[in-house]
């Protein structure tokens, strides 16, 4: 059996929603994210903090893969979708490599 690398990089992501009026409101802007990057990267993704919170939200976004250049791209990718998204206002994204 031949060794085989493994990359795991996690990403933290920082929102808020500045139009959320009720914890719906917010769960809707964050499930349809969440949709995006999982149905887009194939990523893990989960809410996970401030979840009683109206207006704020962190998501974890978790990549696995055997190239880190693929993963790195895949990063900077994520990073773009979610500073793209017209409702949602970033205001921290971290990166650990694990």
């Amino acid at each position: 059996m031949s060794e085989q690398s493994c990359f795991i990089t996690l990403l933290t992501i920082e929102l808020i929603i500045p139009h959320a009026q009720s914890l719906k409101d917010k769960r809707r802007e964050v499930r349809g994210l969440k949709d995006r990057i999982r149905s887009k990267f194939n990523a893990s993704v989960a809410e996970v903090g401030y979840q009683n919170k109206w207006q704020r939200a962190v998501l974890a976004v978790c990549l696995v893969g055997s190239d880190k250049r693929n993963l790195e791209s895949d990063s900077a990718h994520i990073r773009t979708l979610c500073e793209e998204a017209t409702d949602i206002m970033i205001t921290a994204i971290d990166q650990q490599w694990l």
